[in-house]
């Protein structure tokens, strides 16, 4: 089969994916940036563009070293990624793209892009659990990407804020540069740009909200799902970035740089080693999103209270031995039942089988991609029609705005006087609550760790 696509930025070819039925495009730059530049979209390039593999990761801290030497990230890396081989570059700016094989322009089919997590520190858009999606075999494309991580991604210095006008949140901005450029080339794949969802875990749920939130991001997206970190809290609020400044200050110093020219040249192991050792010993080392006053203009509870997020559907849960399950619970309801559209919350609480881990941070995912094939878990039948009905929830909300469907068990909006959440996993599919003292309990007892 001829796996190519002639697209506004020019021709591509593509290969087959993981899953029968389903082509791959893999790798395609969608943008560019220098150190701390705004990334500025990609709109042609030069003969075929050659999409059989993935692009460059962002480097990150396992970059720079093994994972297997490493006790507190061996779980995610036998997880995740043992037995395949990444490669990192600050030229990282990629976005993979997977459509039914008979996919054509004029198709109009909905569009699923899905950022991924890891503390906004971490990950890639084309680990074990994404490669490849099923969704194409429901009618709907996927899209994964890579995007900028930890110093990076989420620095912020004064010296960029003189040049640019604002600083910070290069990582988000490259979410919104992959979404432009979504818009601009799905047509040429099969797609909508006029249905496209987007969705996100942990890390990736917080990107999600701040699109969400965002004023720039008008008319990008439609629909948003949002796992394991969907909803907002005074705890996890974006800060201003001038609290980092002495920070990142300290770093360039530690560094031997002089000035911002000399710490963009400063070679990129350094500059990560830098951070980490410094961070362990002063303040304001995080990488998160800080209020840039452009992209980011208010905190998640200024700005739902002033209803400043998109009116559009939602789609918002968490696990049940998740990273602080009971607040990151209430957070995904709270945010459903908050929304003028309907918007649907849901508790994953399967036992993957293998181990003793419970529904940990992240593990829904396997089950949402439906990637159950590529994981090392003796997956049963209950696992592989759990993730089936999941799929279709997912695929459905993604073409409709609404999950439910024929054969499904009806999923309630959530809503000030409708408290329930749709239960995934252990038992049958059903509309019910989690006990929160149970939450709290593991909260307090478990060693439930992220990426």
């Amino acid at each position: 089969m001829d796996y190519h696509v002639i697209t506004p930025c020019g021709e591509l070819q593509g290969c087959a994916g993981r899953v029968p039925g389903v082509a791959a495009y893999k790798g395609i730059r969608y943008a560019t940036a220098g150190r701390w530049e705004y990334p500025k979209r990609v709109t042609s390039w030069e003969g075929i563009y050659d999409a059989t593999q993935y692009g460059s990761c962002c480097y990150q801290p396992r970059a720079f070293y093994n994972e297997e030497d490493v006790p507190e990230k061996a779980f995610y890396y036998h997880e995740f990624r043992r037995g395949e081989t990444f490669t990192y570059s600050e030229d990282c700016l990629f976005l993979n793209v997977f459509t039914p094989d008979d996919a054509k322009p004029g198709d109009k089919l909905p569009v699923l892009v899905y950022i991924h997590g890891g503390g906004f520190v971490g990950g890639c858009g084309h680990e074990k659990h994404f490669d490849c999606p099923v969704w194409p075999t429901k009618g709907v494309i996927g899209v994964t990407l890579n995007y900028r991580l930890g110093p990076l991604g989420f620095l912020a210095l004064p010296e960029l804020k003189q040049e640019a006008g604002y600083t910070g949140n290069y990582g988000l901005y490259d979410q919104m540069t992959a979404l432009e450029w979504v818009q601009e080339n799905i047509a040429a794949f099969g797609g909508d740009p006029d249905n496209v969802t987007i969705m996100g875990q942990s890390a990736g749920a917080m990107s999600v909200q701040q699109q969400c939130l965002s004023p720039l991001t008008d008319g990008l997206f439609h629909k948003a799902v949002m796992s394991s970190g969907g909803g907002v809290s005074r705890a996890m609020s974006a800060a201003a970035p001038e609290g980092s400044y002495d920070f990142w200050h300290s770093v360039m110093e530690h560094a031997g740089c002089l000035d911002l020219a000399s710490f963009r040249e400063l070679p990129v192991e350094k500059l990560f080693d830098t951070w980490q050792n410094l961070k362990k010993s002063m303040r304001g080392g995080g990488c998160f999103p800080c209020l840039d006053g452009r992209f980011v203009v208010g905190t998640g509870v200024e700005l739902l209270k002033a209803k400043k997020q998109k009116p559009i559907p939602y789609m918002a849960g968490s696990t049940s031995e998740d990273i602080m399950p009971p607040i990151i619970y209430q957070m995904a309801k709270d945010w459903c039942a908050a929304q003028e559209k309907s918007s649907y919350a849901w508790f994953f609480d399967r036992r993957l089988p293998g181990d003793d881990c419970g529904a940990w941070h992240s593990s829904d995912l396997w089950y949402w991609f439906g990637t159950l094939p590529q994981c090392w878990r003796p997956m049963t039948k209950k696992d592989y029609a759990l993730s089936g009905q999941m799929v279709d929830y997912l695929t459905n909300f993604c073409k409709y705005g609404d999950p439910n469907g024929a054969g499904l068990t009806a999923w309630l909006p959530a809503s000030r006087s409708q408290g329930k959440v749709l239960r995934l996993g252990e038992e049958d599919t059903h509309m019910g609550r989690a006990n929160l003292l149970k939450l709290t309990k593991t909260m307090l007892t478990n060693k439930a760790v992220g990426e």
